[in-house]
């Protein structure tokens, strides 16, 4: 991705011409001046930082950046077409997010993650991310449901094209997006954290098997859970519909790992 152009920046308004001069004419009374125009929205400055670390962030979900082999700054400033510092900029944002290692006077690595950091991650994401997945969808408007959808349509589409990328990438928006309804930055920001620390495990393999289809349908599931309480009304019972579903999906966490790398009873 070519990020070597200028951040957007606000445009100024176009200065007016002076107005005309009246004639000189005592009898009559000053004409009043117009309002003040209102300030125009400004738009939001992209950083050249936050670029770079969007698309290094993606690369490591994708699997672009792998485990285990080290990057330079330099090295994928090149690539991205930048100067150095927004690169290291943006990977040392990564370090203290708990995905990338410096590794002295070489670069950055991926941090590996092992079974025991996988299941602290799980849990910590049943604690947070279920209850908050379920308080958004209770805040869920049919407008919401409607851009929902499209990022539904955009995993399905993935999946069956075995893109893992864009699966990956399809899935994190959606999720993101109805986290997003409950209006903590924080706490979206936390679980859009965890979520990228468990990233890619098994769905190379799962792709290959075409079982990504099955995982892409949780979400038509999730949404139809969503638009009955919207249509009904939160549910009566101690615990919502959404729940288990939720509870399910996130199984993907650390099921799916299971499923590709230990043998099946019976198995060889």
């Amino acid at each position: 991705m070519d990020m070597g152009g200028e951040p957007l920046r606000a445009s100024e308004p176009a200065s007016e011409p002076p107005a005309p001069s009246e004639p000189s004419e005592p009898s009559k009374p000053a004409r009043p001046r117009p309002p003040a125009r209102p300030e125009p929205a400004r738009l939001r400055h992209v950083s050249l930082r936050e670029q770079c670390l969007a698309v290094i962030r993606q690369a490591m979900v994708s699997g672009e950046i792998r485990s285990g082999d080290i990057y330079s700054a330099s090295a994928l400033a090149a690539k991205l077409g930048v100067s150095s510092s927004p690169v290291r900029e943006a990977m040392l944002t990564l370090v203290n997010q708990g995905l990338l290692e410096p590794v002295r006077n070489r670069g950055f690595r991926v941090v590996a993650m092992s079974d025991e950091d996988l299941d602290e991650i799980y849990d910590m994401r049943l604690l947070l991310e279920v209850p908050a997945t379920v308080r958004a969808a209770r805040r869920a408007r049919p407008a919401d449901l409607a851009e929902l959808s499209a990022l539904a349509t955009e995993i399905e589409t993935a999946a069956h094209d075995g893109d893992v990328p864009a699966f990956l990438d399809a899935d994190r928006r959606f999720h993101l997006t109805l986290l997003a309804l409950n209006g903590n930055r924080r706490l979206t920001e936390t679980i859009a954290n965890l979520r990228d620390q468990t990233r890619l495990y098994g769905l190379e393999t799962l792709a290959e098997r075409g079982l990504l289809p099955a995982w892409a349908h949780e979400h038509r599931e999730l949404l139809a859970a969503i638009s009955t309480t919207l249509s009904t009304g939160p549910s009566t019972s101690d615990e919502s519909p959404i729940e288990p579903l939720i509870r399910h999906h996130l199984r993907h966490v650390r099921g799916e790992r299971e499923t590709t790398e230990r043998p099946q009873p019976g198995g060889p």
